[in-house]
């Protein structure tokens, strides 16, 4: 199983997967991690990106999903996936029930007091208002309220993931 736990910018994707990460040993990867400089400069200047600069991002996630898949891994990665369509590239061709979207969900002033205090984050905080307006609330997806402490709300995670880990096709392998 593949958990890609989507939300907002400050909504505990990161602090969330490493709690999840550390629970289960599952691969990790960091949407971040794979934007281009372009893209890290444009948002640190408060631009949002369009699709354009989102597309060879999210190929290159779509990738490590599929070596995931491919190499028979559980893995856990931190994306925003805010539209449909962006969720869609991340799981095209993959088998059904592969993938499974968390959406981490909290109010607006918890999300700006926490990007007031992420240190060193290219995100610009005038951004969040143009997040929030571009998501398109997922169907299928696992809502979490993401407020509490972070090894809690990870392990409600897991909690509601048991019955579909159990499943075949979606095994728990630590």
């Amino acid at each position: 199983m593949i958990v890609i736990l989507m939300g907002v910018t400050a909504s505990g994707k990161s602090t969330i997967a490493a709690e999840l990460v550390r629970l289960t040993g599952w691969s990790f990867a960091e949407a971040d991690d794979y934007h281009s400089p372009a893209n890290k400069a444009k948002m640190h200047a408060g631009h949002p990106l369009n699709d354009a600069d989102r597309a060879p991002w999210l190929a290159s996630l779509h990738g490590v999903i599929v070596d995931w898949v491919n190499k028979g891994q559980n893995g856990i990665m931190t994306c925003s996936a805010l539209k449909q369509a962006y969720r869609d590239v991340l799981t095209s061709g993959l088998p059904e029930k592969t993938c499974r979207f968390v959406l981490l969900e909290a109010p607006f002033g918890v999300l700006e007091e926490r990007i007031r205090h992420r240190p060193g984050h290219y995100m610009n905080p005038d951004l969040l208002q143009s997040q929030i307006d571009t998501l398109e609330q997922p169907k299928d997806a696992l809502r979490v309220k993401a407020t509490g402490p972070p090894a809690e709300v990870a392990q409600n995670i897991l909690d509601q993931l048991v019955p579909e880990l159990k499943t075949p096709g979606a095994p728990l392998r630590r």
